[in-house]
Parts: structure tokens; C-alpha cells; sequence
């Protein structure tokens, strides 16, 4: 059994898109995978969210949103806005522990970046990640202020005690400046490690995402990205 937590470093890093690029390459290769959503936000009961978005892109069937909240706020506040019950940390823990049990992979995409609060207690998928004891993936932008967001994210986890499995740039553009060019040896050198990944921009509008996902993760998120060829 493996369990992977994704998170970003923001809002609309691509978290979604690489936690499908991850379940296509499992899906691809037979292996038994569940992907959970604690709380999505932001889609009214009976819409298409982002576990509609994953199955679409990655073919994964075995989906869990253990909560949903229409406003479009961080859980804790869309829970108080709503006058909804929160999601309890534990439930969500026992929730996945108990997929791991019966799967090759679990995949746990997040909401928003490493410290939005899930509830009034405040906890977050930094919390989660400690008390299951399973790493992070982190999912990066591309252009300007990354670099800032990325940082911040490590050191929380690193402060922690907490172990990350690379970063993934959510969405590389097809005409990258000199600031995306740049910003690829430094989120490295903030990472400790090469690039685990770069997906393009707009895969999830190909028709081949498979393809992409194969070539924009690393062997160790089941593809064949290749970091130094990536550099040049």
C-alpha cells in the first residue's frame, strides 16, 4: 500500500491535473487506486467537482469527496459560513487508512495550499500528513512568486518533520519566459532534489493525457520524466 498526499503551494498550481496525471499512469499499469477529496468547495450538490475532473482525465473510479460545501472559501470557512458540521481530522485519517488497506495507492488531494484550515481546531493537510506518517507531494507554479510559495511550503514541512516527494510544476507553458526558465534550478535547489515532474500546460484538454502525464512525472510517480533533460 502507498499513500500520497498532493498539496500546492496556492490556489490554481494544478493540483487536480497532477493528482490525475498520477491516477492514469496507477490506472494504466492495473493498479488498484482510490483518490479522496476531504472537502471540496466552491460546487453546489449535484455538480461536476474536481473527482469528476480525475476520473474524466485518469479513468479512476474509486473516488471519495467525504464532504462538499458550495461557498467558495477555505473549509473551516465555508463549514462556518454554511452552518455546516466540519470535517473532523480523525475521520479523515481513519477514512484513508482504511482505503490503504485494500489499495496499491491512495492519492489525497488537498484544498488550496499546505496550511488551509479544514476546521475551527484549525487543523491541516500538513496535520494530516504527520498523523497518517506519509509524505507530500507539492505542486508548484511556474512564473513569478513561485519561488516565495515553494519556500514557504518546504519549510513547513521540513519544521515539521515532515517528509516531501518532490516538486511538480502543475502547468508549464508552451513559450516559457525567462522567469519559468530561471525558476527551474532554484525551486530544485529549494526541493534538495531534481524536478519530479513538469506537466504542460492545458494537458487537460489534450487528447493524449496519458501521454503527458507519462512524460511530465518522474519514475517515481510512475512516469519518465527526465529532470536534466528537461533543464536543457
Amino acid at each position: 500500500m502507498s499513500i500520497l498526499l498532493v498539496s500546492g503551494t496556492g490556489t490554481g498550481v494544478g493540483k487536480t491535473v497532477v493528482t490525475a496525471a498520477i491516477a492514469a499512469l496507477a490506472v494504466d499499469r492495473g493498479a488498484s487506486v482510490a483518490v479522496v477529496k476531504p472537502a471540496q468547495t466552491g460546487v453546489a450538490p449535484g455538480e461536476a467537482g474536481d473527482l469528476d475532473e480525475i476520473s474524466r482525465l485518469s479513468g479512476a473510479t474509486d473516488l471519495h469527496e467525504l464532504v462538499r460545501y458550495p461557498d467558495p472559501l477555505s473549509p473551516e470557512a465555508a463549514a462556518r459560513v454554511g452552518g455546516a458540521e466540519p470535517l473532523l481530522l480523525d475521520v479523515v485519517a481513519r477514512h484513508v487508512d482504511r482505503l490503504a488497506g485494500s489499495r496499491a495507492l491512495v492519492l489525497v488531494e488537498g484544498a488550496g495550499g499546505l496550511l488551509v484550515r479544514y476546521a475551527s481546531d484549525g487543523w491541516t493537510m500538513a496535520d494530516l500528513a504527520r498523523l497518517l506518517q506519509v509524505p507530500v507531494l507539492v505542486v508548484a507554479a511556474a512564473g513569478l512568486g513561485t519561488l516565495n510559495a515553494t519556500a514557504l511550503t518546504l519549510e513547513v514541512l521540513a519544521g515539521r518533520g515532515l517528509r516531501h516527494s518532490g516538486v511538480v510544476i502543475g502547468s508549464w507553458p508552451a513559450r516559457p519566459g525567462l522567469a519559468e526558465r530561471n525558476n527551474v534550478r532554484d525551486l530544485e535547489q529549494l526541493a534538495g532534489r531534481s524536478l519530479a515532474g513538469a506537466l504542460r500546460e492545458a494537458a487537460a484538454s489534450s487528447r493524449d493525457f496519458l501521454g503527458l502525464a507519462r512524460h511530465g512525472l518522474d519514475p517515481t510517480l510512475g512516469g519518465r520524466f527526465d529532470a536534466a533533460d528537461f533543464r536543457t
